[in-house]
């Protein structure tokens, strides 16, 4: 809003001036000015500031003006000052529609500019419970990336061209590149892949998998690349905001999507044995007693032990990754991830849900000791019994002899 102080009835003229020269640089994402169309509706009001009498208003009739980018439109306000006419201040409710505004004063012209941003979409997916990551680097070598760490549980392939794919201040935004961040346990990470490519990707991958999963497990999250960004990183729901996103932001990202799928898949695995458990309890409630033979019971012993074993030794999940050690901005993305998907919280439930699990494995197990050493203390029993009745009968037959 403008207010301009008058002492006389208001005449605006319009007259059109040259702009300054053209910018030559203008942000990619900025569309080029193009000849404008601008429809100003303006309205006066007048209001006299020396007494409580107030008047307004003129309304000027909705004109159209035409100008390209060549040229501006100024509005200049001529006046002849008196100083017998109060003071009255004017105010402009301007509806101005164009990309370039001035301010009155100099007839400069500020840029609105875009909020440049680019999204990448990122896809974790979790199809078996091993892979042989020697024999996929074997036959993927031009599209592998070198680790720039000790981690050796994933390896990065990189389909597409990047100028620059091991440096720390270049991101991959405006370029083709595809990523897949393949680790040993069996989950992939895919950057910057469209969903019809996806199938192609993890057809890559499936070769060389073992363990394969009746159902493979999904998720689908989001980094938005902003160079604007006052700082290094934002988060927000379902996605990261990051100033550029490099190969180690990839490493980072991937390691934690990697992780929480692969963990998902290890939850339901543990909900189907309390689930199984659970209705071993209420049949023993209603009954009295459990028919669980001694094999299964020790088949679900070793599911739960090995599924432990997985999460903790396969996925890592208490090892921080070198990239963090090593960088600050990175350890920053990797603890807000991980308070994101709430690996700690859900590795927490996990391990209470197979403590459930342990307790009635022991419970049963000690049930089943004790049908088995009841089972050798009647058979101990019966084996006696015989024993007397065999030696009864010996001495029987000895006496039978002896009076004959």
């Amino acid at each position: 809003m403008w207010r301009t102080k008058l002492c006389q009835p208001v005449r605006t003229i319009f007259t059109k001036t040259p702009s300054p020269p053209p910018r030559h640089h203008y942000h990619r994402y900025q569309r080029p000015l193009i000849p404008l169309s601008v429809s100003l509706a303006k309205t006066v009001t007048c209001i006299r500031t020396r007494d409580s009498h107030s008047y307004s208003s003129s309304i000027l009739n909705e004109q159209t003006f035409h100008f390209d980018s060549s040229s501006s439109l100024v509005a200049h306000c001529i006046t002849s000052a008196s100083s017998a006419d109060p003071q009255v201040v004017v105010d402009w409710n301007d509806a101005v529609s164009c990309s370039e505004v001035g301010d009155g004063a100099n007839g400069s012209l500020e840029e609105e500019e875009e909020d440049p941003r680019t999204n990448i979409p990122v896809k974790a997916y979790f199809f078996s419970t091993s892979v042989d990551l020697r024999s996929l680097v074997a036959q993927n070598r031009q599209n592998f990336i070198p680790p720039t760490s000790r981690m050796t549980n994933y390896v990065v392939l990189k389909f597409g061209t990047l100028s620059n794919p091991s440096g720390t201040g270049a991101g991959i935004s405006g370029s083709d590149c595809c990523f897949m961040v393949v680790f040993q346990y069996g989950s992939i990470v895919l950057f910057n892949v469209s969903e019809p490519e996806v199938d192609g990707y993890l057809k890559i991958v499936e070769r060389h998998a073992s363990g394969l999963l009746p159902e493979m497990r999904k998720d689908e999250y989001e980094v938005i690349e902003k160079p604007t960004l006052s700082t290094w990183m934002q988060g927000g729901l379902d996605h990261i905001m990051l100033q550029f996103l490099n190969i180690d932001g990839i490493r980072i990202i991937g390691s934690v999507l990697g992780q929480s799928i692969a963990l998902d898949y290890y939850v339901r695995q543990v909900d189907g044995m309390v689930a199984e458990f659970t209705d071993i309890n209420r049949g023993m409630e209603k009954t009295g007693t459990f028919t669980m033979e001694s094999k299964k019971l020790f088949q679900l012993v070793g599911k739960a032990n090995s599924n432990l074993a997985d999460v903790i030794l396969k996925l890592g999940l208490f090892e921080r990754s070198d990239i963090a050690w090593k960088d600050a901005k990175y350890a920053q993305i990797w603890e807000y991830l991980r308070d994101e998907f709430e690996l700690t919280q859900r590795f927490a439930s996990l391990d209470f849900k197979l403590k459930f699990v342990e307790h009635n494995i022991r419970f049963l197990q000690e049930i089943l000791q004790n049908r088995k050493s009841d089972f050798l203390e009647w058979l101990i029993i019966i084996l006696i019994s015989a024993e007397i009745l065999i030696s009864l009968y010996d001495l029987f037959q000895r006496t039978a002899s002896t009076l004959h």
